[in-house]
């Protein structure tokens, strides 16, 4: 990681207030070289917060215009535990079509790429950076960038959670084995799959996945996954 990015991710990392994260948010932006970095979350209350760089004018006519209801990137962000391409998302709908127009037309950029994270209590938050550039450029600098990112995402919301009463609590601790067999499953290979990756048998697979399980207090795999990730014990 380059040393302007190691300085804003111990700038978020000593964060003591939304007003010091909305300072590292435009670290961020600055060491990544893009238009916007945005990180917006739900709490486990359903309060919504957010820091970034995006305009007042756009917040605003977001807001107002109730553009949540319709963002193809939220659905799809939703829907995965990987990180999403802006490309990647179903814009064929005339209001996603007329909704990426405004968007663009306030500075937002025409790409976009999103990180979903999980906290344990249902909290919901989204990792964003966007910018103007064509589609081989945006593709190297995702290549690049693709591991950093997801490092700087989930110190944004180890941030936003220790602003919740439950982060108070002591975090599980996963065994090495435990950690690889979750982030196989995590990176979306099927047991079997995993069980080759890890040189293990399905069987013994499946104790691993359970004995995570278990001690992450998830309700199945799915949720394991999920609060695997939103502890930042593995990253994918």
């Amino acid at each position: 990681m380059h040393a302007d990015l190691l300085d804003s991710l111990r700038q978020t990392q000593s964060a003591r207030t939304f007003c010091e994260l909305q300072d590292a948010i435009m670290t961020t932006r600055d060491a990544l070289g893009v238009e916007h970095a945005v990180y917006h979350w739900v709490n486990s209350l359903g309060d919504r917060y957010g820091v970034g760089t995006y305009s007042a004018e756009w917040v605003d006519r977001y807001l107002e215009r109730n553009y949540l209801s319709l963002d193809p990137v939220v659905f799809g962000c939703v829907q995965s535990f990987t990180p999403v391409n802006w490309k990647s998302v179903d814009w064929s709908s005339r209001q996603a079509r007329e909704f990426l127009k405004d968007a663009i037309a306030h500075g937002v950029g025409n790409q976009g790429y999103s990180i979903p994270m999980r906290g344990p209590a249902g909290q919901f938050a989204l990792f964003t950076v966007s910018h103007n550039c064509d589609d081989p450029a945006w593709s190297a600098f995702i290549e690049e960038h693709c591991h950093p990112l997801i490092i700087i995402s989930h110190e944004f919301n180890k941030k936003a959670l220790e602003f919740e009463p439950e982060a108070a609590l002591p975090l599980p601790s996963l065994s090495p084995r435990e950690v690889a067999a979750i982030t196989c499953i995590a990176q979306g290979m099927n047991r079997a799959q995993a069980a080759l990756v890890l040189r293990i048998s399905e069987h013994t697979l499946r104790v691993y996945i359970e004995s995570a399980r278990n001690k992450l207090g998830a309700l199945n795999t799915t949720h394991a996954v999920a609060r695997a990730l939103s502890y930042g014990l593995i990253v994918v």
